[in-house]
């Protein structure tokens, strides 16, 4: 008996997809609903399973083709017999890869000191020690000593060493017993860089075709810069009250509910109290009409290996502090292990992105249409602000919110994101609903 591989339906509106790779191959021996094949959407990725147990007697699709619902990926027989490919015999290991450490040139860290600092110092290092120039090839590499109170350095070599925090480990020592000199520090100031090894693999240039993910992530930000009248606005926030709360009360906290209080519950909380007063940021312009969300779905962007995706918190309004962190840490970890759905990434509203966690200061973040506004998020750094007419270091984040200007004016902006610094600054409003 023989069942046929197909493709699946993909959800709404996606009518094809990328054979990404097979997880499989001709031969291997598969279990019923073993996945066997990942196939790419301009969404998400998803794995297709095998229909029986069996083994694989035909891949009619090849890594990169391009296939539409319906179409047949493959075969599995339950009578036919395993086949393994034969290993690889007699791979030659290239010489150069098998050498010793001993023989290869060891760079030293960049030196954030003027060259001016080892001209000066040079001049006081004994005659005795003539700079040695090195090369690629090494007879015979004296031991190197690592640990800079082990070695007897002169003052000068001292004090390069110390001033530039050089690692002696990284430094092949010409002298006796393997002293460093300070030839040996000179040297490699004038030693040219070695090519890039990305540049070493693939040479000058390298043409990667886009992923559909990318095609469509790249299709949609150009479509949100023509379709919409784009505007940022900025905001900054004291973030001395949600950093002293989450201290105050993280152990109990995890202890109750068994998941960290994060940053992120609060601004999403912030974010719903202003939307609900602002109900144009939450709505969004279909034809001639606005439609306006008397729901919060609120979209968060998560990076991951394949690019940029952003799953929906849904009814984010009726959640808890403790629900919205492990509803956004299991829709995380579901971004980056690619186990996405089509419905964990429609029905969004609003959406927050944190660029802080990759350390942002500031940014215009791009609407993810049809949306009508994007809260950015930034690294929390510690600034001067007059606090009671005087000057205090506060943690500050800086806040922007883009928007679309068609739908949302001006003074409802800057309101919209003043009143969720307010409450941000202000976090026990949040948990009082004030």
């Amino acid at each position: 008996m023989s069942e046929k591989i197909v493709v699946p339906a993909l959800g709404e509106s996606i009518t094809e997809a990328t054979v990404a790779k097979w997880l499989k191959n001709a031969g291997d021996s598969v279990h019923a609903d073993e996945p066997i094949v990942e196939l790419e959407t301009d969404k998400v990725n998803l794995e297709v399973p095998s229909p029986i147990t069996g083994v694989i007697t035909e891949i009619n699709s090849k890594d990169g083709s391009v296939v539409e619902v319906g179409a047949l990926l493959g075969s599995v027989s339950e009578n036919a017999s395993s086949v393994k490919p034969s290993p690889k015999k007699n791979e030659e290991v290239k010489k150069e890869d098998t050498k010793s450490t001993e023989n290869n040139v060891i760079k030293l860290d960049p030196i954030k000191k003027e060259p001016k600092v080892f001209e000066e110092t040079f001049k006081a290092e004994e005659q005795s020690e003539k700079p040695l120039v090195l090369t690629d090839e090494v007879e015979e590499a004296a031991p190197v000593i690592n640990n800079i109170q082990n070695q007897t350095l002169s003052p000068a070599v001292r004090k390069i060493v110390t001033e530039n925090n050089i690692d002696l480990a990284t430094v092949l020592g010409s002298g006796k017993d393997g002293r460093v000199l300070k030839g040996d520090l000179i040297s490699m100031m004038g030693a040219n860089p070695k090519p890039s090894e990305r540049k070493i693999q693939y040479g000058e240039e390298e043409r990667i075709k886009m992923t559909r993910l990318r095609q469509t992530i790249a299709k949609r930000l150009k479509q949100a810069q023509e379709n919409a009248a784009l505007l940022t606005t900025f905001n900054e926030v004291d973030m001395t009250n949600i950093m002293e709360m989450r201290k105050e009360n993280q152990e109990d906290f995890q202890s109750r509910y068994n998941i960290k209080l994060g940053f992120m519950s609060f601004f999403v909380k912030a974010c719903v109290v202003a939307l609900k007063n602002f109900p144009a940021v939450n709505a969004e312009i279909d034809g001639d009409e606005i439609v306006y969300k008397n729901y919060y779905n609120i979209s968060f962007a998560v990076g991951t290996d394949k690019g940029l995706v952003v799953p929906v918190l849904r009814n984010a309004d009726e959640l808890s502090f403790a629900d919205i962190e492990k509803n956004i840490k299991e829709i995380s970890e579901k971004a980056k292990d690619g186990k996405l759905v089509i419905e964990d990434l429609q029905g969004g509203t609003f959406t927050i992105s944190n660029g802080g966690v990759y350390g942002s200061m500031l940014s215009t973040p791009i609407l993810n249409l049809p949306q009508s506004g994007v809260l950015g998020m930034h690294n929390i750094v510690e600034r001067p602000a007059v606090v009671d007419g005087e000057i205090k270091i506060r943690p500050i984040m800086y806040l922007a919110l883009s928007y679309d200007h068609r739908i949302i004016d001006g003074k409802e902006s800057v309101s919209f994101l003043k009143m969720i610094k307010e409450n941000l600054e202000e976090p026990r409003r949040l948990f009082l609903d004030i």
